[in-house]
């Protein structure tokens, strides 16, 4: 029970296929571009609060140093 990466390349062509079954090769590129732009914003959000976490980490530190 590996999870979501054990899934493989056979698992991929598959899930792969039947997206294409149930939506068509017309709305394929829409789709893609809406997971596309979702991973980014994704990303994006991760990143801005690992970097709001460490400004918060290093304000601390700078405190402590201080006192």
């Amino acid at each position: 029970m590996g999870g979501l990466g054990a899934i493989g390349v056979p698992g991929l062509i598959i899930i792969l296929v039947i997206v294409l079954i149930v939506f068509g090769p017309k709305k394929l590129p829409e789709i893609g571009g809406a997971v596309g732009k979702t991973f980014a914003e994704f990303k994006k959000s991760t990143k801005g609060l690992i970097d709001d976490e460490d400004d918060s980490a290093k304000k601390e530190e700078k405190k402590s140093d201080a006192s």
